[in-house]
This record gives C-alpha cells, structure tokens and sequence, in this order.
C-alpha cells in the first residue's frame, strides 16, 4: 500500500516535533545542572559577607570531595593568618589561612607581584583575597584543594613583635592572660564550636521532645539549694559613697550629737514642768507657751538625729544595727541566682514540660580547676513525671548530645584528641551507645568499701581513696570517678541519696532516711547531672524546709504550687561546662568558658 502524500507529511511533522521536543528536554537538563551549579556556588558564600562576597573555608575544604568540585572556579577568601612561609627567594608566600569555622586551614599561595608580602606573612594578620582554587600537588598531605591568590582585597595588619599569641602551642594558663585574643588560638576555638554544638544540640533535644524554653530570672530573693554562697545584688553602696564623698562625719561624732540633743530635750521638758507649775500658782499662763515651743523643735530636730543615727557610712541601718534594706532597689535582699530550679518549676505546673538554659553564679572563694563564680546550667522540669522519667530523659539527654558531637565536630574533636585527650572520641562514642549503669547511693557505698577492703582500689589508683567515705557522706569526685570509670566503666546513675546532704525540694522516699534524688556520673568529670522527684506534698516540704533552717517566709510562693493543684514532678540540672569537660578532656574549667569568672579575676 502507498503512503499519501498528506500522511507523509504528517510523519514528517511529527518527526519534526519528536526532534523539538527532544532539543528542548536537553536544554531543560543542561539549564537545570547550571541552576544547580549556580545554587552550589552561592552556597558556600557567607550569606551575611555579602559586602565581599566571602566563602567559608569550611564549605570549601570539609564538602564532601574535599573541595575538588571547586577546583578552577574563583573564591574570595577572608581569615586570619596562621603561619606565613617564604619560598623562591622571598618571591612566594604560603600562608595557613582560617576563618574560624573549621579547626582546618587552607593554604593559599600569594606571589610577591600580587601584594607586598612583609604585610601578609605575618601570625595574626587578617587578610581578605581572591583567588583561584587548584588542586593541592600530590606531594602534599590532608587537603585536595589550595587557593591561588589573584588579588588581595584587605589587609589588617599585626605586629609580630608585640602580638602576644605565638605560632607554637601555649599554655591554657597563659592563654588565659590574654583572653581578648586567645580564640584565635586553635584550642581555644576548636573549644568554642564544640561548646556551640552542644548548646545547639540542648535546644534542638528539648524541642524535639515537647519542652518550652523558659527565661528564668538572673536576680533572686531565694537560695534554691541552701549554700548561702551568694553574691548579692544592692544599690545602696552608692549611698556610702556619696557620704564619703561628701566627707560625712563619723559615727561617734552622731552619737554625740544625738546624746547631747536628748539631754537638751530632757532640759526643755523639766522648762516646761516648772513653767506649767508656775503658771498654776500665779495664774499667769504667758511663760508656757515659749517653753513648748522650745520642746516641740527640739523633739523635731531629735527625731531626725535619731533618723540620722540610724545612717550609718551612708547606708541606713535597723535600729537593731542591721542593714535596712527596705530602702534598698528590691525592698529587701536580692542575690545573683544559683539556679532557675525554683523558678522554672512554676511552670512546669502550669504548662508541662520545661527547661531552662542560662548563666547561674556561685560566690565561692575557690581556686580548684572544676570551680567558677559565673557558670551555665541546664534545667528542665517534668511535669507529672517521676524519679524513673528523670533517670531517662537525663540518659537520653547526654547521650543525644554525645552523638550530635561525633556527628557535626568531628574535625574539633580530632584535634582535642591529638593535642589533649586521645580518649575524647572513644568516650564519645562509648556513651552515645552504650545503656548507662544503675545503683542505689546505700549499694554504692557498700560496693566501695568492698573495694577498699579487698586492695582493688590501691591497685587500681596506686593508693587509697583520700576523702573519707561511709553512709551519709557527699560522695566526693574519685569516688564517683571510681564507679564511673573503674567498676561499671561506662556512665552511671547512683539514686536515693541520704536526706541530709541533699536540698529540701527534694521528696522524701517511705524510708524517711532517703530522697528520691539521682546523679549521671561519667568517666573524666564524676558528677555531670544533679536531679531528683520533686517533693509535691505541702506538709512534708515545709517540714523539710523547717529542718534547713531556712525560712519558710522566702518560699510561700514555691508552697502555693503544693498548695494549689500539685502534682508529681521531677527535674535535673546539668553545669554545661562540665559537659564540655566530659567532651574535650580539657582540665580546667577556666578553658571552656568564653569569659571565666573566678575570685581576683573578672577580666573583659
């Protein structure tokens, strides 16, 4: 059979239509990799560096092919000079650039055409430049890609000869004389991403599982845990001040004043008598009057020398001699917190499950490297929830925390175990996958002794434990180092603490001699979690209370929540700097805080 001619010409049509179609598919596709090729470039800029268009060094050297994809395109760059190294008759540069978003460097190689290189080559020097990104020659190790500069586009320049942060590794003790610069040292910023991360890694945990976040005050008019450790919060220094300012007579000198004012008020009330005594014999009453009028401004000038008196160095006093602070900001004393515990538990009942995650101060005149005056702590509260719920949201806390690490910090974590800790990363990984230990306080102790007994703690430490240890002691921190790393080897829970050393808040057990209080010991640090079951029964808190002499006028507020609708709760608190002693290994407590407070120190 013959084709017509009409259908040819519809075949070829068609055809014709088959071939455009396909055209465009393939414009489609290639349009869609240069969108995607596009987007990948845009990604690794700052999108907050927009004023220079800088990438960071991390989503260069840390993708996922180590940067090679990148290899030919042209990068804008901005960090701090690490090392700077001459080659080729002083004609190149090698310089160790980072920005601080990776513990890795890049290398960047300036030619002295470029710029002159006495102004870059310098440790700590700032430096933001173009250039081209090559692949790294194969003789060299631990990056794909360098940079090749092709312009230098700013330049903050350090003098080498005064700026304190050398090329070779410091002290931690030193660096804390400088603690203006010294996170530009690798340790210490490598210390601030993990720090970062964790504190990410809190929120993201707490959310996840149906918390809200809850701002809980800085200045207190309650102690939460007892300790009287507090510094305190007054405006009425600034009245002492003033006085001395103005050269305010001494103490003595008002008393004397006051003394010879009664005497004279004394003096003017017998005037009186006698004139009322003589205006009644001779009828003649003119003489009272002056004399009254003499005893009344006199009553009226010792009432405010009494006031006065009662000043003393500019700071009114009780007329017990006390401090009065209804004249101080609060009306009566106010501290810098301890804890949001207290606070936070208002809303636990009335909204469920909370935390909190801020700054708490101690005023404890210690100098030992596990010890700060201003630190963060980590405290959340579960509403209807009992010891066993808290054991478990503390166990899945820590070990959420522990896994965001190795999953996010990796680099950080290579360089603390290289420089620190070879164990960082082992005891990382260990408990994020592995089921923490349980023990009561009484089994625990009986468990230590036996050990004491038998020689396995000399064998174990090379000698004895030095703090005493018997049932009703604080268990001190080798002791619960020696649970922790010695016999269950791994994280451990030790609960139902004796009731005399632990805090009022927490409930009482049938026993009568025991609280339902827990804490999360881990190996490196001891003690990482305080928590407990929240004592829910009115008559037994105050009673508690009552027994910590504490007064039970400055917890009326935290009796109403007992008093009102109470029920089962429970909560922990976690010191956040030990948390990142526990990751990093690092052993001072001063080197994992930005701003380290300590008694003598406040610097910045």
């Amino acid at each position: 059979m013959e084709t017509s001619s009409s259908e040819l010409q519809a075949t070829l049509e068609l055809q014709a239509m088959k071939n455009q179609l396909e055209s465009i598919q393939a414009g489609i596709v290639a349009k869609e990799e240069e969108v995607s090729r596009l987007r990948a470039e845009q990604s690794i800029v700052a999108p907050y560096s927009k004023c220079c268009g800088r990438s960071l060094i991390k989503n260069i050297i840390r993708s996922e092919d180590g940067g090679i994809s990148l290899v030919g395109k042209t990068l804008i760059v901005g960090g701090w000079v690490k090392t700077g190294r001459m080659a080729e008759k002083n004609t190149i540069l090698f310089l160790e650039l980072n920005d601080g978003s990776t513990s890795k460097n890049i290398q960047v190689l300036v030619r002295s055409e470029i710029y002159n290189l006495d102004d870059l080559k310098h440790t700590g020097t700032s430096i933001i430049m173009e250039g081209q990104i090559v692949s790294s020659p194969p003789q060299a190790t631990g990056q794909a890609v360098e940079m090749h500069a092709t312009s230098v586009k700013s330049v903050g320049k350090c003098d080498a000869k005064l700026y304190p942060i050398a090329k070779k590794k410091m002290t931690l003790e030193y660096l804390r004389s400088v603690s203006h610069l010294r996170a530009r040292t690798n340790t210490i910023a490598a210390v601030t991403r993990i720090r970062n991360a964790v504190s990410f890694a809190t929120h993201a945990f707490f959310q996840q599982n149906d918390f809200l976040y809850i701002h809980t005050p800085i200045i207190t008019c309650s102690d939460c845990e007892g300790a009287g450790e507090m510094f305190q919060v007054t405006t009425l220094l600034s009245g002492a001040d003033k006085a001395a300012d103005a050269g305010a007579g001494s103490g003595e000198s008002a008393k004397e004043a006051l003394a010879a004012m009664q005497t004279k008020v004394s003096e003017l009330g017998s005037a009186v008598k006698v004139a009322k005594e003589a205006a009644k014999e001779s009828g003649d009453s003119a003489g009272v009057a002056p004399a009254l009028a003499l005893l009344t401004a006199a009553k009226k000038d010792l009432e405010k020398l009494q006031k006065d008196a009662l000043v003393v160095g500019g700071i009114k006093r009780t007329p017990e001699g006390k401090i009065d602070y209804t004249e101080d900001f609060f009306g009566k004393k106010a501290f810098m917190t301890v804890s949001g515990q207290l606070q936070v538990e208002t809303f636990a009942c009335g909204v469920g499950n909370v935390y909190t995650f801020g700054p708490t101060f101690r005023a404890e005149n210690s100098h030992t490297s596990r010890h700060l005056a201003e630190f963060w702590m980590i405290e959340p509260e579960l509403a209807f929830a009992d010891l066993e719920d808290d054991m478990r949201c503390a166990e899945d806390y820590v070990q959420f925390c522990c896994k965001y690490l190795l999953a996010n910090c990796y680099d950080d974590l290579e360089f603390i175990s290289k420089m620190y800790d070879k164990e960082a990363i082992p005891r990382l990984q260990a408990v994020a996958s592995t089921p923490f230990a349980r023990i009561t306080y009484t089994a625990a102790v009986e468990l230590l002794l036996e050990h004491l007994a038998s020689g396995a703690v000399k064998q174990e430490l090379g000698q004895e434990f030095e703090n005493p240890l018997h049932w009703g002691c604080d268990l001190a921190s080798e002791h619960e180092r020696y649970l922790a790393e010695r016999v269950f080897k791994r994280p451990t829970i030790v609960y139902n603490y004796p009731k005399e050393i632990k805090a009022f808040y927490m409930r009482l057990n049938d026993d009568n001699k025991t609280v339902a209080a827990m804490d999360v010991l881990v190996p490196k640090v001891g003690e990482l979690i305080g928590g407990s079951q929240r004592e829910e029964r009115l008559e037994v808190c105050e009673q508690r209370i009552a027994e910590m002499g504490l007064f039970i006028e400055d917890y009326s507020w935290y009796m109403d929540l007992r008093r009102f609708g109470s029920m089962t709760h429970s909560g922990f608190g976690l010191g956040f700097e030990r948390m990142i002693l526990f990751a990093t290994g690092i052993e001072n407590i001063r080197d994992v805080i930005p701003f380290p407070r300590w008694p003598n120190n406040a610097d910045l």
